[in-house]
């Protein structure tokens, strides 16, 4: 082999070597509740106001913090009581947005944790502190809305739901495509057979800028001594003070895996959700830094999820978006498509449905306000389900689901090789479990070919 191709070779194997490692090291972290006394907690009545606090008020943050004021405000069935960030500058606006006091402003979000006047905490961090929040969160008694993706790695994720389950807690991830009722619609329209035995569903979440995605502004004036840098890093590498790092968090393996977890979660959520929630039995990734060579993660994905009766393939770049066009949300079965736009739902029949006694008629069903109101048909299903102690549409089982399929996918992307999952278990797999294979019965069907003409 050539000298180069060599030292290329093995340069990609410690590379691969490298992610791998740090992958096992981080899953290996069994993540301990950092609150050591659970607050009091209250059974909330129909018309009882709910007291909400918010971890993290950056740009997320401070959007759900808006609409909570404007809620409170107009509805009075939910009330903010306390907030925490890291950087002073938050703090402030979340103030002026809030009007709440100053002194129920805090840096360290454990404050809030552990007040009784607080029903339920808002997430809005940077991925790698999901976990801890959340786990915390529960082990003080407070329910919790935690934004996508629920944690930073697979194995923090079930840790989360076993949390959520150990101490009775509500769970509801914040990717309000679940409450987008297009694909509520798509599910019951399966359900229904509209289409037949469900074969795989495409989809995509496309971007593009002159300056790169995730290069958010860096404040002039954000430095050591007006953010807790130490505290933002938590469980993070130790690393000297980076405003780069702080606000273009999205573009760093430590607190982030870029497209997928931004993007991908949102999009293979509701379409895992219609098809039949499952968790993956292989998944591979592919894709690269092709254009905006500033980051660790790739600005061009695709994942493959293989699931036990269909697939799901996404795909997507933060340098075109043209994919958004191109590249529709779609759902095919046997006799049957479901194409997802805008506003609209669309069931188009395959010619074999008339044989197979199924629908053959073209529908479509009108969502001219969907888009607009998942987000707080989605906080709003969270807010019922504390008052009744149900499981949210986007609850611990389906978030741990959707975040097997989308993160392994950006695993095999790091590590080159195939991820592999075994559903029984809901651990991950050594071996591929034996693909099944069919015979014919030789038979030939009146629907089937024509007999070849005689000489």
């Amino acid at each position: 082999m050539p000298e180069d191709r060599l030292n290329s070779r093995r340069a990609f194997l410690a590379t691969a070597a490298a992610a791998a490692s740090a992958m096992t090291a981080r899953a290996e972290k069994n993540i301990k509740p950092g609150i050591t006394a659970k607050s009091a907690s209250r059974t909330l009545g129909a018309n009882d106001r709910i007291r909400v606090g918010m971890i993290g008020v950056g740009i997320m943050g401070t959007g759900h913090l808006r609409a909570f004021a404007k809620q409170a405000e107009a509805d009075k069935d939910i009330e903010i009581a306390a907030i925490s960030d890291v950087y002073k500058r938050h703090r402030e606006r979340a103030q002026a947005i809030s009007k709440i006091d100053a002194k129920n402003i805090v840096v360290d979000y454990r404050e809030v944790l552990k007040r009784d006047d607080v029903d339920c905490v808002l997430i809005a961090t940077p991925d790698h502190w999901h976990a801890q929040m959340a786990i915390d969160a529960f082990a003080a008694g407070k329910d919790v809305y935690l934004q996508k993706p629920i944690t930073l790695t697979v194995d923090e994720s079930a840790q989360v739901i076993a949390a959520a389950e150990k101490y009775k807690r509500v769970l509801q991830v914040g990717s309000q495509f679940l409450s987008d009722a297009r694909w509520h619609k798509v599910k019951e329209l399966i359900g229904e057979g509209a289409i037949g035995e469900v074969l795989w569903g495409q989809t995509t979440y496309s971007r593009n800028s002159l300056v790169g995605e995730w290069n958010y502004y860096v404040d002039e004036e954000a430095t050591p001594e007006n953010i807790d840098w130490t505290r933002w890093l938590g469980s993070a590498k130790k690393r000297p003070f980076s405003g780069e790092r702080f606000f273009r968090w999205r573009k760093y393996w430590e607190y982030s895996n870029g497209i997928a977890s931004d993007l991908f979660y949102h999009r293979v959520g509701p379409m895992l959700f219609a098809m039949g929630a499952q968790f993956p039995t292989r998944v591979s990734g592919a894709g690269g830094i092709y254009v905006q060579k500033d980051r660790e993660v790739p600005d061009t994905l695709g994942i493959m999820a293989e699931y036990g009766n269909f697939m799901i393939m996404v795909g997507g770049s933060m340098a075109n978006m043209s994919a958004n066009k191109y590249l529709p949300e779609v759902v095919y079965g046997h006799s049957g498509t479901i194409l997802v736009e805008n506003d609209k739902v669309t069931v188009t029949p395959e010619r074999v449905a008339k044989a197979l006694n199924r629908p053959t008629e073209v529908k479509t069903f009108d969502f001219p306000t969907a888009i607009r109101d998942m987000a707080r048909r989605h906080s709003d299903n969270f807010f019922s389900c504390m008052r009744t102690r149900q499981t949210p549409v986007l609850g611990p089982t389906l978030a741990h689901q959707i975040m097997v399929s989308v993160m392994l996918g950006c695993e095999s992307w790091r590590t080159g090789e195939m991820k592999l999952f075994d559903p029984s278990t809901q651990k991950r797999a050594r071996k591929a479990a034996t693909r099944q294979g069919y015979e014919g019965d030789g038979k030939n069907s009146p629907a089937g070919p024509r007999k070849e003409p005689s000489v």
